[in-house]
């Protein structure tokens, strides 16, 4: 189960104050996958870097007892200046995994090779992608954030995340924010729809999507 409780988050920058989620409660039953929706701005990217903790509410508070992934393909978590393998080994250690056996998948499964042994901030943008994604699968999470995508690097490359995350699908969930409406039909059962600080959730995301459709004409 995952919760917001009467979470509020608010930006200010140069005297502007702009309140993303206002008082906002949800919960989030395990066995069923999410697809998040508004329109831009709406605050989706937010709501899915607080449910990953990457970010704090301004007030109230988000209850987790599950496993919740950082958003796939998000490198912003690793410290630039630490090689990609002191990355891998470090992250491991957070999540109480063994670290040579994450080295072993990412050096596997990112394809980065002697990259793994330079600073994070000589990555490309792709790159670092590799390696985000690829400490995504070495670590078993019960519930998985999706940003928009989940394609990373060529053809080839995709295909290899495709069959990676599909096998981790059926033991876990997905958070997912789209504007693909097709792909939140095929990944998610529910949907929950950010509309002026509010969050409406909907036990069917054709109804989800509806709404959605309607807040764009």
């Amino acid at each position: 189960m995952i919760r917001f409780d009467n979470v509020t988050k608010v930006y200010r920058t140069e005297g502007h104050r702009r309140t993303i989620l206002e008082r906002v409660s949800f919960t989030l039953k395990p066995g069923i996958s999410y697809g998040f929706l508004g329109i831009n701005g709406a605050g989706k990217s937010t709501t899915l870097r607080i449910l990953a903790g990457t970010e704090a509410p301004t007030k109230g508070r988000v209850i987790r007892n599950r496993r919740v992934s950082w958003p796939l393909g998000f490198a912003g978590g690793f410290h630039p200046l630490m090689t990609g393998r002191d990355n891998i080994i470090f992250v491991a250690r957070i999540y109480g995994e063994d670290p040579r056996r994450v080295l072993e998948f990412v050096e596997d499964f990112s394809e980065l090779g002697s990259y793994l042994d330079v600073p994070i901030r000589t990555y490309s943008s792709g790159m670092g992608a590799r390696l985000a994604f690829g400490m995504s699968m070495a670590i078993p999470f019960e519930c998985y954030l999706i940003d928009e995508t989940t394609s990373v690097g060529d053809g080839r490359f995709q295909k290899r995340c495709e069959e990676v995350f599909s096998a981790r699908r059926a033991h876990a969930d997905v958070i997912m924010v789209s504007h693909a409406m097709d792909t939140l039909r095929n990944w998610c059962q529910q949907g929950i729809v950010l509309i002026n600080g509010r969050a409406i959730v909907y036990e069917d995301i054709d109804d989800a999507i509806e709404v959605y459709r309607r807040l764009n004409t």
